[in-house]
């Protein structure tokens, strides 16, 4: 009897543990989805990868539970690596095919998105990696350099580094555009 008591006990426990787990998850997909594919958006240049990356992290997270400390930091440090590993891919597909054509945009696109905005992106796409990261997540997603450095696993000198370079060149690439 008294064991049957600790199981169901123990099952109380799990069960209240997977609510607490699936109310936080819920909440942080409400508060900071957008936010997120807007990340990962910008790091790979299309919508849809950019969804189904946040998409992979949040199933990440949810697995993962026990061993998360901090599901927002490990969210974007998941969205940030999956991002990378996008574009390595891509690359490595780009190496082995003809570059593709790339579609026109549409008018309600091209509508939306200013002359000004696309040569910011541009230059911001052609920034080392961590220097565009860093811009990002500070610019972007409004993160303090403490939450950068924690999402990046770095220090906050790097981070500092990594934005005043990026930022630099950021000036200068548009600069030389006018």
């Amino acid at each position: 009897m008294m064991m049957a008591d600790m199981t169901a006990a123990g099952d109380g426990r799990s069960e209240l543990a997977r609510a607490d787990r699936d109310v936080v998850l819920t909440d942080l997909h409400r508060e900071h989805y957008p936010s997120l594919v807007r990340l990962a958006c910008l790091l790979l240049d299309e919508q849809g990868a950019g969804e189904e990356v946040v998409q992979e992290a949040f199933v990440r997270v949810h697995q993962s539970w026990v061993r998360v400390e901090n599901p927002l930091t490990y969210l974007r440090a998941t969205v940030m690596n999956l991002a990378r590993s996008r574009m390595r891919r891509r690359l490595v597909a780009r190496r082995r095919v003809e570059p593709a054509v790339r579609p026109a945009m549409s008018a309600e696109e091209h509508t939306l998105l200013l002359a000004d905005q696309q040569e910011v992106l541009d230059a911001v796409r052609a920034l080392p990696r961590r220097q565009r990261e860093c811009l990002v997540l500070r610019y972007y997603v409004e993160l303090s350099e403490t939450e950068i450095a924690s999402t990046l696993g770095i220090s906050n000198g790097s981070v500092k580094s990594h934005s005043s370079r990026g930022l630099a060149a950021l000036a200068q690439r548009l600069e030389e555009r006018t």
